[in-house]
């Protein structure tokens, strides 16, 4: 209960505090690309119900439908030029304060994925990935926050995502629920912050030290720093 009264406390003063940003990029939208202002799509939520998540629009409307479909790469011709802009600052997810503020999701949880994207994750972790509201940050947004370069390098994108990617994120997911508290809420706003200001940062490993180790194929991906492979061969 104390985590969904900070939910709608931030959500709310962001809301009130943003509005004078965020009207001129939904006039910008408006009168750009295909006129669309905001993206809806359908994600799973709590207990696995599916709720309509809200972003910008920065994609062509049929995109689910075109390309690698909700896989999104680097430089995805699907994207639009001001979209572009949008979906590198992370500007676009800012709607989902609309979610948060109605109950759908939380600041911090496990990223919500689209019905395709979750039944990837290994089945025996759906279940406790369900249990909580999904998240607007998280772990997994954060260590995976490059990830549309990561498939970009990838000829098997799609293959790359659903064999090597979701496998270890749904690890990472998992982890956050087993350290579920208010302490870990505010530890992942400060790291949330600090990646956007510090991109190439190391922080998440830094403050979640016990986070599952990434497989091989990820290690130089993530970031992961080498003293922790190091500490953990010995």
């Amino acid at each position: 209960m104390i985590q969904r009264f900070l939910d709608i406390t931030f959500s709310l003063l962001a809301l009130i505090c943003l509005l004078p940003f965020l009207l001129p990029i939904a006039l910008a939208l408006k009168f750009t690309g295909e006129g669309e202002i905001l993206f809806s799509q359908k994600r799973v939520g709590k207990n696995g119900k599916l709720f309509n998540l809200f972003k910008f629009a920065t994609m062509l409307k049929n995109s689910p439908n075109l390309g690698s479909g909700t896989v999104t790469l680097k430089g995805d011709p699907r994207v639009l030029p001001f979209g572009k802009f949008l979906r590198k600052t992370k500007i676009n997810e800012l709607p989902q304060l609309i979610n948060i503020f109605v109950g759908d999701m939380s600041v911090v949880g496990p990223r919500p994925q689209t019905q395709r994207c979750f039944e990837v994750f290994p089945e025996e972790l759906q279940e406790s990935i369900c249990s909580i509201r999904p998240g607007l940050s998280g772990l997994g947004p954060i260590v995976f926050r490059d990830e549309e370069n990561i498939l970009s390098e990838k000829k098997e994108s799609v293959e790359f995502y659903d064999q090597v990617i979701a496998p270890y994120k749904g690890e990472v997911e998992a982890y956050y629920i087993s350290i579920y508290g208010i302490l870990s809420y505010f530890k992942i706003i400060f790291a949330t912050l600090w990646v956007v200001m510090f991109p190439s940062s190391i922080i998440v490993w830094k403050l979640f030290p016990s986070l599952p180790t990434p497989p091989e194929q990820l290690k130089a991906l993530l970031n992961y720093p080498v003293s922790l492979s190091k500490n953990l061969k010995c």
